[in-house]
């Protein structure tokens, strides 16, 4: 902008002026800027027109890594170099010095001096605000700011003013300054380095005011800094060479060329870098620089970081530091060479820090160096070497063979181990390394067990490798024999395992054990049974047997070593249930003297034949069910009274479901096999037996319904017309209503009796007296009260009384005696008597003789009329010997029950007895029922069975 005051200006857009560009002797009437360059030309009123071409210098500060540069003149911008984070501070004037140092910012406006302050002590803080301000203006050529105090620079002269304007300090050099750097101290003590031009470099205190000098130079600074511990001091000179000198001894370490800007790291003492020529270069210690190639004006160095000024922007470029750690490692300076890793370098480099440290002996560098990395392989190689050394160890070249294994060098560490003594771990190295042929060198100078203990590792890894007949082989060459063992049974050779079975001694258990286990699971019986017998296991063996279900083996064993009876019969009984061979399994439970086990499975058949209506079964099963109990009562006496009352009910269910069997077939199918008679007489029985507790399945209806139905063809209308009442009274069938109806319809045509032939058939063969065709006291006299005795094919009764023995007479007695058979005298030719009363014999002849005299049994049936209780025929000894064996049959119940003597009273008719049973049967019927059946048709024994 230009006008009547004979000059031009610079302005901002906001119109905060900057400067004048140029005055003129008239007034300015026009002004243009070149498009994209700094040159300004301004036309006057008296014709002079004039070119200016505008420098803006670089107006910035930086202090590690915090910088702070001018932006659009009047802004200043604080740029933290590690996060990138900025922040703006407007100043609205003309900003033309800029200082950073720490937590303080001083900038330099026109008039005055802006003081700002971080707001905590954060180090990532970018929040400042003014802290004073410094209303004067200064002219200066370097502005420096402390944690108190503001330094000024003008030429030769330093000025320390405190943050209230007081001049404190000043300082007059002997040439001009042209450097000038804030290192640090404690606050309002801070220490600053100082180059002139004159060469000299020079340490000033802001709390002194005598300067110290460090150096003198023969050319002038352009630049400077100083190590972190103050120990080293770097030069770049007018002539570009960079110098290092040590300051306590003002020795030069080292110089190079081409260097334009120097900064030591801040975190490692030996290191700088310096640039020049497009170049960065780094060095550290003595070592030669390593370079590579940067555009711009190196001015920090910051662990790893280097801050580098391109024209106008900073940047912090990430410097790998793996060139000066090779530099260290090369010379074997593991512990620089880990502070210089710490910097910043790759795992890789890491890697081979820690391998070369660890190769070095060096345990505690590798240590840290394999921590950074996570080899947790080789931190527990370095414990247990430091462990060791704790204990004694000392042996240097021990620990590297130990090392070299690790990193796979295997022939050199195998060679130090023999070079210590130490043969045995190069034999385990190699071993586990699988490298038989090299271990089999270090055989020798070990005991002699290692041969073995070589070929044992030599098949494990033989199995391992998918080799598993070579190993099996190597184990039995190793007296392996039980790992051989697994591995040839695990594939199944069984000819090998019965070649090792036979060559094994049979006091070796355990592998033969292993091959009769390896036999079962390959099905293998033979062999099994073999080796057991080898063993002499004849438990296992009965075992094998009975898994292998090898049954008539496992019998022929038993036969010879009864002990081990339960073992086989248990299962083999377990077995037959489980194939519904329940009959069997309750035998085999009953030998095995598993009681109540075969009791348990017959009374769960028992359940499933009544449900499944299969009545013949259930009372087969009753029947068992009667036996098993009469033998626990022989066996058990705490058990014997209440087993003796199962026998008794299991008996009778036995009989009742047995006769049910017919009349439900008679009723559920439609024909029948039996005959009128045997149907009739089924269902008087059946009715006569029945007691208020009908067992389950069986109909009261049915029998009724086929009770009426057979006395109606039979003629007993009485009896048919009774059953046709009874059934109104009960819940009947839809199948059998109609038939019913009919049936108590048709029977009132007919007539209110039996007929006589029936009524006849119930004849009691002790009294003679004729009985009802129902009888509400049971199957017995209603005269005399004796028991009716049954055939158990038809149900007619049997011509047989029921006879006891007197007290005194034992079953055997009563046996021998019936068995002399007396041979009878005919009275009809002869009328002698012959008497024996044991001490007198006489012979008598009578004229006549009673019938019950002829025989003395029949006197034995005679009973006083009218009594209510039943009287049984006793019997005498004499009497028993006047029996004729034909016409006795004994039931002879096993202990704890008695015998039952039976005396037929019609010797014509011929009547047969179960001999396990012991059910009455007429002889005709018994044979066809045999025939048909081949067994008994009550208790179902085979008729080929031994008694």
């Amino acid at each position: 902008m230009g006008g009547s005051d004979k000059q031009s200006s610079l302005y901002t857009k906001d119109g905060v002026r900057l400067g004048t560009i140029g005055e003129q002797n008239a007034w300015v009437w026009t002004c243009r800027v070149k498009p994209d360059s700094n040159f300004v030309v301004l036309g006057c009123q008296d014709g002079t027109i004039a070119c200016y071409q505008l420098i803006f210098s670089t107006v910035h500060g930086l202090y590690k890594d915090r910088y702070a540069y001018r932006d659009s003149m009047t802004d200043v911008i604080v740029q933290h170099l590690i996060t990138e984070q900025k922040v703006r501070i407007k100043c609205r004037e003309l900003v033309k010095k800029i200082a950073i140092y720490r937590n303080r910012l001083a900038i330099q406006l026109p008039e005055k001096i802006l003081i700002y302050e971080l707001y905590s002590d954060d180090s990532s803080d970018m929040h400042y605000r003014i802290k004073e301000k410094i209303c004067r203006k200064f002219e200066c050529n370097l502005l420096v700011v402390c944690s108190q105090h503001i330094i000024l620079c003008q030429e030769k002269r330093l000025q320390c003013l405190s943050f209230t304007s007081v001049r404190e300090k000043e300082w007059v050099m002997e040439s001009l300054i042209r450097y000038i750097k804030v290192i640090g101290g404690p606050p309002g003590r801070e220490g600053l380095l100082v180059g002139l031009k004159n060469g000299a470099i020079l340490k000033i205190f802001v709390d002194n005011p005598f300067p110290i000098t460090l150096l003198k130079l023969s050319t002038s600074v352009r630049c400077l800094d100083m190590s972190a511990s103050r120990n080293k001091l770097a030069v770049v000179d007018e002539h570009n060479t960079l110098l290092v000198y040590d300051i306590n001894s003002k020795e030069l370490l080292f110089q190079e060329p081409n260097a334009n800007s120097v900064a030591w790291n801040t975190q490692c003492e030996d290191m700088l870098c310096f640039s020049g020529n497009g170049y960065l270069n780094i060095k550290a210690s003595n070592f030669p620089v390593h370079q590579q190639k940067m555009q711009g004006f190196m001015v920090g160095y910051n662990g790893s970081k280097i801050f580098c000024l391109h024209v106008y922007s900073m940047s912090a470029v990430e410097v790998p530091q793996s060139a000066p750690m090779y530099q260290y490692l090369e010379r074997k300076m593991f512990k620089e060479a880990y502070q210089i890793a710490c910097l910043g370098v790759t795992d890789s480099d890491w890697r081979d820090l820690a391998t070369e440290a660890l190769e070095g002996l060096d345990f505690d560098t590798a240590k840290k160096a394999f921590i950074r990395i996570r080899d947790l392989r080789y931190l527990e190689l370095i414990n247990s070497i430091e462990e060791r050394k704790k204990r004694g160890e000392n042996d240097n070249e021990l620990f590297l063979a130990d090392v070299c294994a690790y990193q796979g060098k295997f022939h050199e560490a195998a060679k130090l181990y023999k070079r210590t003594g130490h043969e045995s771990r190069a034999l385990s190295m190699y071993t586990d390394l699988r490298m038989f042929e090299y271990a089999k060198e270090f055989v020798g100078a070990t005991d002699p067990k290692s041969s073995r203990i070589l070929m044992a590792k030599q098949a494990d890894w033989a199995r391992s490798s998918k080799a598993p007949r070579a190993a099996a082989e190597m184990y039995l060459s190793a007296g392996e024999h039980l790992k051989a063992i697994d591995i040839i049974g695990e594939h199944g050779w069984v000819d090998m395992l019965i070649d090792i079975a036979r060559k094994l001694d049979k006091a070796e258990r355990e592998p033969l054990g292993k091959c009769a286990l390896y036999f079962k699971k390959l099905k293998h019986h033979g062999y099994a049974s073999e080796t057991y017998s080898k063993m002499g296991d004849l438990q296992a063996l009965v075992q094998l047997h009975v898994e292998t279900r090898h049954w008539d083996e496992a019998f022929s064993l038993v036969e010879k070593h009864p002990q081990f009876k339960n073992d086989v019969f248990v299962p083999y009984a377990q077995w037959l249930a489980e194939n519904d061979r329940f009959e069997e399994a309750q035998k085999a439970f009953h030998k095995a003297g598993q009681q109540n086990k075969a009791v348990k499975v017959l009374e769960q058949l028992t359940h499933n034949a009544v449900v499944e209506n299969r009545f013949n079964n259930a009372g087969y099963y009753y029947w068992m069910l009667s036996m098993q109990c009469l033998d626990i009562a022989r066996d058990s006496d705490k058990q014997r009274e209440e087993m003796l009352k199962k026998f008794e009910h299991f008996q009778h269910l036995a009989e009742l479901y047995h006769v049910y069997h017919s009349i439900q077939r008679y009723t559920d199918e439609p024909f029948s096999s039996h005959m009128p008679e045997t149907l009739f007489n089924i269902c008087r029985f059946l009715l006569n037996n029945l007691t208020k507790n009908i067992p389950p399945g069986i109909s009261k209806v049915n029998t009724l319904y086929a009770l009426a139905k057979q006395s109606q063809k039979l003629g007993a209308y009485k009896l048919a017309r009774s059953a046709y009442e009874k059934l109104q009274e009960l819940h009947i069938p839809s199948r059998f209503q109609e038939s019913i109806e009919l049936g108590s319809l048709t029977i009132c045509t007919e007539p209110f009796h039996d007929s006589e032939d029936l009524i006849e058939g119930m004849m009691c063969y002790r009294c003679s007296t004729n009985n009802p065709l129902l009888n509400n006291k049971g199957s017995m006299c209603v005269n005399c009260k004796q028991p009716f005795i049954y055939s158990a094919s038809s149900y007619e009764v049997l011509p047989l009384v029921q006879f006891y023995l007197e007290d005194g007479i034992s079953d055997e007695e009563a046996v021998s005696l019936i068995d002399l058979e007396v041979p009878p005298v005919d009275k009809r030719d002869s009328r002698w008597q012959h008497m024996d009363n044991g001490e007198l014999q006489t012979l008598r002849m009578d004229d006549g003789v009673d019938d019950a005299e002829e025989d003395p049994f029949i006197a034995k049936m005679s009973f006083e009329q009218g009594g209510s209780n039943f009287v049984p025929v006793k019997v005498s000894r004499s009497v028993l010997r006047s029996m004729s064996r034909r016409d006795v049959l004994i039931k002879r119940w096993p202990r704890p029950l008695k015998w039952e003597y039976f005396r037929s009273l019609l010797p014509d008719v011929s009547i047969t007895m179960c001999p396990t049973c012991f059910k009455m049967f007429h002889s005709e019927d018994y044979e066809l029922l045999v025939l048909q059946h081949n067994c008994c048709p009550y208790c179902r024994r085979p008729i080929d069975e031994p008694n």
